[in-house]
């Protein structure tokens, strides 16, 4: 039997502002508002001497801190997410969250309260 390979996950949720530049100049995304995010962080791997693929604990403490850099901001002013897509929040998370993770295999950012997500596959 091969070795298993495992996947766990953890969660935060932050709240901040943003616009989009582009579009139509009458377009909504434009006008600066706000969203409730969830983001999920997943590491993949085999198990390790301690039982498990990473400590659960440290990756919530490096996930919740990375979600409380963005937390009642204003995305637009963080570098890298001058243009606050889903996909480059997805990426601003992966960034801070691989080094310390290197088996990080999935980061996930929704906004729940209106149907929306992105997930990163890496």
């Amino acid at each position: 039997m091969s070795e298993p390979v495992f996947e766990i996950t953890k969660a935060a949720h932050f709240d901040a502002a943003h616009y989009i530049e582009q579009g139509p100049g009458d377009h909504r995304y434009r006008r600066l508002h706000g969203h409730s995010f969830r983001v999920e962080a997943s590491v993949k791997g085999s198990m390790q001497a301690a039982g498990w693929v990473a400590d659960l604990e440290s990756l919530d403490v490096a996930l919740k801190a990375v979600a409380t850099e963005l937390d009642h901001g204003l995305l637009n002013d963080r570098p890298g997410l001058e243009s606050p897509t889903l996909e480059r929040i997805c990426l601003y998370f992966a960034e801070r969250l691989k080094p310390q993770f290197p088996g990080l295999s999935r980061v996930v950012l929704s906004r729940p309260t209106i149907g929306e997500s992105c997930a990163l596959s890496l």
